[in-house]
Order: structure tokens, then C-alpha cells, then sequence
């Protein structure tokens, strides 16, 4: 019985040790059907002006297209990167692009944004709906 004991709190300190980098591992944003989301299920944009992994949305464009902030610690993974804004603020990218919700989609699955000037597009499966 000792030896199932420490074989169980082994295990169980195992579990805990991993739960910071499983939590950490999760995207800030997922598919959910052809377009892309972030966690609260909100539709995520690209910026047309943006180029090579820099965020040209800063100050009043920022308050109306919020970027997808990157918590401290943030690590690139697979197609995702995280890119330091004017700001110094860090900010997800997903294939070198800066993501930003719109602050006019009110609930989930809105996307009032898209096609906005010409410039900001949904990200679907197959890129940025143009």
C-alpha cells in the first residue's frame, strides 16, 4: 500500500507540474467552422496595412480594432508568433499577420468588420476573406 501511495503522489506532482505549460500551450484563437475565432468565441481580423510582422493599428485604431493582446511570456508556436507593438505591448500573430477583433461585434459569430474600407478582412481556412 506504501508503494501505490508514493507511485499516486508522484504522479499527482507529475500532473501539477505539467498544468502551467498545458494551460500556456492553448491557442488565442481557433477555427470554429470557415472562420477564425479567438477564446470568447469572438471573429478575428487582419489589417491589409500591416506588413512584415509589424502592427500599422495603433492609437484611435487600436480602440476600435482591438489587438489580440499576448500575455507576458508568450512563446511563437507552429504559425503563431507574438510581435512587440509601438506600444511595447506584445500582440498574437498568426502566418507573420497581427489579429485584432472590431469593437462594433457585439456577441460571438458577428462580423460587422468584415471587408471595412477594404482593408480589414475575417480569417478563414483558406486566409483572409477578401
Amino acid at each position: 500500500m506504501k508503494q501505490y501511495s508514493q507511485s499516486f503522489k508522484a504522479l499527482m506532482l507529475t500532473a501539477v507540474m505539467a498544468l502551467p505549460s498545458m494551460a500556456f500551450a492553448a491557442e488565442p484563437a481557433m477555427m470554429k467552422g470557415d472562420v477564425m475565432v479567438d477564446q470568447k468565441g469572438m471573429t478575428v481580423y487582419m489589417y491589409d496595412k500591416d506588413a512584415d510582422g509589424k502592427s500599422m493599428c495603433n492609437d484611435e485604431c487600436a480602440k476600435n480594432w482591438p489587438p489580440m493582446m499576448a500575455p507576458a511570456g508568450a512563446k511563437a508556436e507552429g504559425k503563431w508568433s507574438v510581435i512587440k507593438r509601438d506600444d511595447g505591448k506584445m500582440q498574437y500573430a498568426y502566418d507573420g499577420m497581427p489579429l485584432y477583433t472590431f469593437v462594433k461585434d457585439e456577441k460571438p459569430g458577428e462580423m460587422k468588420g468584415d471587408g471595412m474600407k477594404d482593408v480589414w478582412h475575417v480569417i478563414t481556412n483558406s486566409g483572409p476573406k477578401k
